[in-house]
């Protein structure tokens, strides 16, 4: 993953390692690096890209919700900062999961209900936008280097993060 965990989920991390006698030191090819260094990869901090956004925008009142993805996945965040009344519809394939959460996945085993629920699964932040501003938004976000989807939309429903 290029941001890593996020400094979420470790103590089922800890319990995965564990079972599974898992060497921190040995290099996995599909992480590209140890084991070890991949859970000290440090939290991301999107000020600098969510800033500028923000900036551009607010006059507009482009930017509806943002939430920090930490524990809790986007199941336990998002509802959060939702409209009572609105839920969000997650579209679980409009991001590459990072392949650190398809191998804790594997070696737990861990059902990927439970993943969502306590990872990120590849997305610390999520910025709820008006619809016709979500593209531009987009190419701003891919100018300032930050990777950046579109991962589904907000509509009327018990305030509550459905994943499809």
């Amino acid at each position: 993953s290029p941001f890593g965990l996020h400094s979420n989920g470790y103590s089922l991390v800890r319990k995965i390692i564990a079972k599974g006698k898992k060497d921190l030191s040995r290099h996995i090819p599909t992480l590209g690096r140890t084991l070890g260094d991949e859970l000290l990869e440090p939290t991301r901090i999107y000020v600098k890209a969510v800033r500028p956004v923000l900036g551009h925008y607010r006059v507009k009142r482009v930017v509806r919700a943002m939430a920090h993805i930490t524990g809790g996945g986007l199941p336990g965040n998002l509802p959060r900062v939702l409209p009572k009344g609105c839920q969000a519809i997650i579209k679980r394939d409009s991001w590459p999961t990072p392949p650190i959460f398809d191998l804790l996945a594997k070696w737990g085993p861990v059902a990927e209900e439970e993943m969502y629920r306590v990872f990120n699964m590849g997305i610390g932040f999520v910025l709820v936008v008006r619809p016709t501003f979500a593209q531009s938004i987009l190419r701003q976000f891919k100018r300032l280097k930050q990777p950046a989807y579109p991962i589904g939309r907000v509509r009327r429903g018990p305030n509550k993060v459905v994943i499809e």
